[in-house]
């Protein structure tokens, strides 16, 4: 059991065999299953609930982790009120079967009783490489191992799972779950190579002179964005990523002698910037503050996320926008310096735009700032080669159909391509690439017979 004085310990209880059973019993068995038309990754939600209403625990575990290898992550992780629960028929009679439940319900039930569905394919020579362990990643990997291709998960940091081990915290998603999930994994012979970084200029294309018949480029985005603010702050000022990847590291006592007793502010209103916020409380500090520039509806956050927030205690200062920050003589933080917003009309996002109201500066006092305002890529995560196409120059351009960049060979997927995005579409990303290896692959092998 996990030790109560650690306030990132504990993960959330899941669903028994009971309360999954009785979830499951509520489905009305739909014809057209809307509910797996709602899913990104194609994990079949109206199959694997109707294999569980009807007692068939191992063909509906069989559904989720053949689809998707990060099963159990995406039913704990997954937004899916926004998505499958969004296109559930029962909601029109009552509210709709909460999904994600049951999914991660059948992947633990599945590590109880010991059955892993997932077999390797005939072994192949041809060797894959796939740069970065996050979502996109694993789910490529799985698919070409269950094909029997010798697969090379390369991972710059010391554990794998990209944004799922250093990205949330601990008391949302354990990283015992995860390691369980990797296990899955590496039982179809796929190699996790960490503490390994492949990126810069030249990388892809050693690895293609290696051997590798094709690359699969998923390394995320790790570079946060900031406030571009004019004052320099040499104290108390800290980037999401320097706040909750070191929690993953067990630097806990470190990083909560920055926020014990402190006034906080975050600044962001997504899900990084609610887990910055809620694991600043549990480090005791005395106030903490998420300021957002939009209003409540208008957060990027889920709304369990939004409530969470609520009842854990902090403060929502909305319709507010930090300009820049205040420091002493010797440069720590002081405080921040807002202007009050209110709403516009709609941007491209379909949010409605801040728009800053003029005369209402205003200076707030606190000891620490967290931004948690979004990420980018790495600079050298996508200068690989000259002949690859960026958009936007920062994100790494691809068919969207294959999953192709403008090099043969080379595929890409995950936030590089699309910017911070949901689990299950990097899931996606990974799965569409290998896709379109192995009908290459088939097709060749066809041409030559």
């Amino acid at each position: 059991m996990p030790s109560t004085s650690d306030p990132f310990a504990s993960m959330k209880q899941g669903f028994d065999y009971g309360q999954a059973v009785a979830e499951a019993n509520r489905c009305l068995l739909c014809y057209d299953a809307p509910c797996s038309k709602g899913c990104p990754g194609g994990t079949d939600p109206g199959t694997f609930i109707r294999k569980l209403r009807f007692q068939n625990l191992t063909g509906a575990i069989r559904t989720i982790k053949q689809n998707n290898i990060l099963g159990g992550s995406c039913g704990e992780l997954c937004p899916t009120p926004q998505l499958c629960e969004k296109q559930c028929s029962a909601a029109g009679l009552d509210r709709p079967i909460q999904i994600g439940k049951i999914q991660r319900f059948l992947v633990e039930h599945s590590w109880k009783i010991g059955f892993n569905p997932l077999e390797k394919g005939p072994a192949r020579k041809e060797k894959i490489a796939v740069v970065g362990s996050g979502p996109a990643g694993l789910s490529c990997a799985a698919e070409l191992a269950k094909a029997g291709f010798q697969v090379t998960v390369y991972e710059a940091r010391p554990k794998a799972g990209g944004v799922l081990r250093y990205g949330v915290p601990s008391y949302r998603f354990s990283p015992d779950f995860l390691d369980r999930e990797l296990q899955d994994l590496t039982s179809l012979g796929v190699t996790l190579q960490c503490s390994t970084p492949i990126r810069g200029k030249g990388a892809v294309e050693t690895l293609l002179k290696q051997g590798f018949a094709a690359v699969f480029l998923a390394p995320g985005c790790w570079e946060p964005m900031r406030l571009k603010a004019k004052t320099p702050v040499q104290q108390g000022l800290l980037p999401w990523t320097e706040f909750l990847s070191p929690l993953k590291e067990g630097k806990v006592a470190e990083i909560g002698k920055q926020v014990k007793g402190r006034r906080v502010a975050v600044i962001g209103g997504g899900s990084v910037a609610i887990d910055c916020a809620e694991s600043a409380i549990k480090l005791g500090a005395k106030d903490v503050f998420l300021v957002y520039r939009r209003s409540y509806t208008e957060m990027p956050a889920e709304e369990d996320e939004r409530i969470s927030a609520l009842q854990s205690g902090m403060h929502l200062l909305l319709l507010n926008q930090p300009l820049d920050y205040t420091v002493d003589a010797k440069g720590r933080l002081t405080g921040m310096k807002v202007i009050r917003t209110e709403l516009g009309e709609p941007d491209d996002s379909g949010r409605r735009r801040p728009v800053e109201v003029p005369g209402s500066n205003w200076e707030m006092k606190v000891d620490v700032v967290i931004e948690a305002i979004g990420a980018q890529p790495v600079r050298d995560s996508i200068e690989w080669e000259p002949a690859m196409k960026l958009a936007d120059g920062h994100l790494i351009t691809v068919n969207p159909d294959t999953g192709e960049t403008s090099i043969k060979q080379v595929f890409a997927g995950g936030d590089i391509v699309r910017g911070p995005a949901l689990i299950i579409e990097a899931v996606k990303d990974g799965k569409t690439a290998a896709k379109t290896i192995l009908e290459r692959w088939a097709k060749q092998e066809k041409s030559h017979v």
